[in-house]
């Protein structure tokens, strides 16, 4: 008999476990709590709550949280310039080509995380300022980010990759199968364009009635179903298109223009709340006043005299 210390959490799930690979792939996201269970490489035993989020054993590194969602802290690796060595490219290695800056990129960063591929797809961070000449004559033509490393191709575009990751690598699904929810995801992810360019207005110069009506349209998308919090009810990868937009526009647009997108809007701002929760979102995220910031010098905003 062998002696395992577990964190875990009530969820939806499998409650009968029967090995520790078991409870390796029983991975959820929840309020931690302390359990001691006792069992054989033979034996089979259940858990009453549905749990499990961490597997401790004495001198071995802790799992602290479930790849599944998104929540297995990894270490993130400089963002690599003109002075750096390429990776050893196309080596069969799955690479992830992105910007921590860049919120089309994090877009599949987040995708990447919800789905807990973090051991399976490689981040490699590129200097948008000083770009390795490698990237764009070895690696993607277009020379921006992001864009996948995969089966010895490269793929481009946030969008198409958010869904070819979502359906060609393991992780729980992103996408609904319900009908109805599919055509509207893809009447929402279709709008994520006209959303930006309609705010950008506001960020650029006077287009508070194209801000407003865009912010208005996401308050009533987010109105239709009832099921949850998001877009489609449950998570899904349309938040995940709109994540990185919203969390920059929404600072931007309070401290500088002095317009609250989220007044008004007791929808955006619940989704919002609820989307700060995840995870694979938080891993992602960088100060909001560093934010505001990248964006007065992008729009040329200057402090008053």
């Amino acid at each position: 008999m062998e002696a395992l210390n577990l964190s875990y959490c009530s969820c939806v799930g499998s409650s009968r476990l029967t090995s520790s690979r078991d409870l390796l792939n029983s991975f959820c996201l929840s309020t931690k709590k302390k359990i001691t269970i006792k069992f054989s490489n033979t034996g089979a035993f259940s858990l009453k709550n549905q749990a499990f989020i961490s597997l401790r054993r004495p001198r071995s590194r802790t799992i602290s949280a479930a790849m599944a969602t998104g929540s297995v802290r990894e270490v993130l690796p400089p963002a690599l310039d003109s002075t750096s060595e390429p990776p050893p490219l196309f080596d069969g290695t799955t690479r992830l080509y992105i910007s921590y800056t860049c919120p089309y990129a994090q877009r599949v960063w987040i995708t990447r995380n919800c789905k807990g591929l973090q051991e399976k797809i490689k981040l490699v961070p590129i200097d948008l300022q000083n770009r390795p000449a490698w990237y764009k004559e070895k690696v993607y033509p277009a020379n921006k980010v992001p864009s996948l490393e995969h089966n010895n191709e490269v793929k481009g575009e946030s969008l198409d990759l958010i869904k070819y990751i979502d359906s060609n690598f393991e992780g729980p699904s992103l996408f609904p199968d319900d009908p109805a929810k599919r055509e509207f995801a893809e009447e929402l992810l279709a709008y994520t364009d006209s959303f930006s360019k309609a705010v950008m207005t506001l960020l650029k110069g006077d287009g508070v009635d194209e801000a407003g009506a865009a912010f208005d349209y996401i308050e009533m998308a987010l109105s239709k179903f009832e099921d949850g919090p998001f877009f489609l009810g449950q998570f899904s990868l349309v938040d995940i298109a709109y994540a990185p937009f919203v969390e920059r526009f929404v600072p931007f647009l309070r401290e500088v223009k002095k317009y609250d997108a989220m007044a008004g809007r007791p929808k955006l701002e619940a989704w919002f709340e609820e989307l700060s929760k995840n995870e694979g979102f938080q891993q992602t995220r960088r100060e909001p006043k560093e934010l505001v910031e990248a964006y007065k010098k992008r729009f040329a905003v200057f402090p008053a005299l």
